[in-house]
């Protein structure tokens, strides 16, 4: 049975156990609300550790001031179940005062250098990273994880903890887990249950774009064209486009006429909703 926990001094005694008996703890970064792509996350980490903690928090320092940090979807005693019927053993479910004790006007800031973090939605939403990488470094502090998972669907913030964790020197291993897709191809995200009827019939096109920016590079046309043309698509459905790039797997620039594993990826607004989502290739 799972065990919710809400405060650290809890968490940090399970953990311990755990780990006298040489058992191998697996954390999975939650903001809640969870869904098919969370808890496929909960099951891969069976597969790698002996117990799983899935922290379940809304992280108010990656949220920019004009963002849905208060509107933001908290269903906790539905993801608890959830988590439970994944194979979860603890749900970490800290308030704002256990993640940020001295509290929001005094919180130690990581921050992660560098391209990874500074392009795409490091450009679009400053500070974003800066509260991601200080959230999820609590987060390792706190459970002291033998493997952390997160989901490629962010593929961007994958890339940026890789980039933190080396820094760091964070003792854990990192894996990224496959998206989970509606049977139309929309990735699962926990912002889709903003959409209405007709913007959820238009946000499949997103992943169709991405599949035909991918053939496009395949037959070797040049990465701006393909961009462009993927931007002129999504516009054309209704999108109003953030980016729509090729990229190497490091977010560096991608050379056209070179054989070099890729990825595909777009941000962009239909309705009030920003949707991303990637493919690599």
């Amino acid at each position: 049975m799972i065990e919710t926990v809400t405060q650290l001094k809890r968490l940090r005694a399970l953990v311990r156990s755990w780990k006298k008996e040489g058992l191998r703890v697996a954390l999975v970064p939650t903001m809640g609300n969870l869904h098919e792509g969370h808890f496929t996350l909960v099951r891969q980490a069976r597969r790698h550790a002996d117990k799983v903690v899935a922290s379940v928090f809304v992280n108010p320092t990656q949220f920019g001031p004009n963002e849905d940090f208060d509107r933001y979807p908290r269903t906790p005693q539905a993801d608890v179940t959830g988590l439970e019927a994944a194979g979860c053993d603890v749900a970490w479910m800290p308030d704002v005062e256990q993640m940020y004790p001295l509290g929001l006007d005094q919180v130690t800031t990581v921050s992660v250098n560098g391209e990874v973090a500074g392009v795409l939605e490091g450009e679009r939403r400053p500070g974003h990273f800066d509260g991601v990488c200080t959230v999820v470094s609590r987060l390792f502090h706190q459970v002291g994880p033998d493997v952390a998972l997160f989901g490629k669907k962010d593929y961007q913030q994958l890339a940026v903890i890789e980039q933190l964790v080396a820094e760091l020197q964070f003792p854990l291993e990192l894996v990224g887990v496959d998206i989970v897709r509606e049977d139309d191809g929309l990735a699962r995200s926990s912002r889709n249950q903003y959409l209405d009827e007709a913007e959820r019939a238009a946000a499949p096109q997103l992943y169709r774009v991405l599949r035909q920016m991918r053939a496009a590079c395949a037959a070797g046309l040049p990465h701006e064209m393909v961009q462009t043309s993927a931007a002129e698509a999504l516009t054309e459905a209704g999108f109003v486009v953030d980016y729509a790039v090729v990229r190497r797997r490091d977010l560096g620039m991608a050379e056209d006429g070179i054989d070099q594993p890729r990825v595909a990826l777009l941000a962009a607004r239909i309705g009030n909703t920003r949707l991303i989502d990637n493919i690599e290739f």
